[in-house]
């Protein structure tokens, strides 16, 4: 079972997401927003055992906090295998366009869909969900969904970015959509909803 602590963080008010496996105190960071001493502190005091960054996708309001965590602790970095090229590309992360310098990020492990790993005796399994970006993707660990800009609330990340395509997320949205049972979803956005809502009031999924 995993504990969730979410902070609101950067200039687009990216949720960040420390996951804690109760058993072990193993300890994840979804997409760190931005450099952020109350992210560190917050790890710190869960134990400090950071063992894993996880990047929904490459955008700049995902990754700023990806260094920030490395001088800190020793992580691995898990990403798509097909967001590793925007992942380090300040035109397609966005980083270009706010002005911004975000050091290229070495990327430990490149995932695939279906792909699991364990947070201490939690399993997570990756899923691929393309849209947004072309690497988009979700985790999944119990029954909680980290969206990333997939899914949100009622509503769906934009599809007007670079590698972006509308036709995927669709695809991605149905495939969420035929997951079995309900989760609770942590988007990258905006506040935490169900799955079972989303199939219900989401006008994307219907």
């Amino acid at each position: 079972m995993i504990e969730i602590k979410t902070l609101v963080l950067g200039e687009v008010f990216t949720n960040t997401y420390i996951v804690k496996d109760r058993s072990t105190g193993a300890i994840a960071v979804v997409d760190p927003a931005c450099e952020s001493e109350k992210l560190v502190d917050l790890v710190k005091e869960w134990g400090g055992d950071l063992q894993y960054i996880l990047l929904t996708h490459g955008h700049f309001d995902h990754v700023g906090g990806v260094k920030c965590l490395l001088n800190s602790f020793s992580p691995q970095v898990l990403v798509s295998a097909d967001e590793t090229e925007l992942l380090n590309t300040k035109t397609l992360n966005l980083s270009f366009w706010h002005n911004l310098s975000i050091e290229p990020i070495k990327v430990d492990r490149e995932l695939f869909d279906k792909d699991t790993f364990m947070l201490g005796e939690t399993e997570f399994t990756f899923i691929t969900t393309p849209g947004h970006t072309v690497g988009s993707g979700c985790f999944i660990a119990d029954d909680v969904i980290f969206s990333g800009d997939t899914l949100f609330c009622e509503s769906i990340g934009r599809t007007d970015f670079p590698t972006s395509s509308g036709r995927d997320m669709m695809l991605s949205l149905m495939k969420l959509n035929d997951l079995k049972g309900d989760y609770t979803v942590y988007p990258g956005h905006d506040l935490k909803t169900t799955l079972s809502h989303e199939r219900k009031f989401n006008p994307y999924m219907r």
